[in-house]
């Protein structure tokens, strides 16, 4: 899975609300400095956030961003998908549309059981469980494993 820095900087900014707690705004620049984002890159992802209706902003001396709905139903595939479009596609593709000739026939079940395994961990890991450090069993189950870790 190859995740892009706009993923990336989306999810650590909607963590970055999650962590201040509902109905408490956090200027842009505030979380752009605590996740080393640039402003300008976190400004136009959170407007993406908001267009999702992930994010809410408030206006005035004490306002910011917060989260429009609570944490805990808020998972990190909603976050992605806000941001790049479904978790796994072929090019620009939906696994399920795809159709495949000869030895590669058998491809596209292939790519659907990958994007089972990302709905797996993403649709069941949400920005409370970030903020928190409490990660599901989903996600701490398979780093037991030694060869989790190896980069190939």
């Amino acid at each position: 899975m190859r995740l892009s820095a706009k993923a990336d900087y989306a999810i650590r900014a909607t963590a970055e609300l999650a962590a201040a707690g509902p109905g408490a705004p956090v200027k842009a620049e505030q979380i752009a400095r605590a996740q080393r984002i640039p402003v300008k890159f976190l400004l136009n992802i959170l407007a993406e956030l908001k267009h999702a209706r992930l994010v809410a902003s408030q206006r005035g001396a004490e306002g910011g961003y917060l989260l429009a709905r609570p944490a805990e139903e808020i998972t990190l595939a909603d976050v992605i998908r806000a941001v790049e479009g479904p978790l796994a596609s072929v090019g620009d593709r939906r696994p399920e549309v795809l159709s495949y000739e000869g030895p590669a026939e058998r491809l596209r079940d292939v790519w659907i059981a990958v994007r089972a395994g990302l709905r797996a961990v993403l649709e069941h890991v949400t920005l409370a469980d970030l903020a928190s450090g409490e990660l599901p069993e989903v996600v701490l189950a398979p780093g037991r494993d030694s060869e989790a870790w190896l980069p190939h």
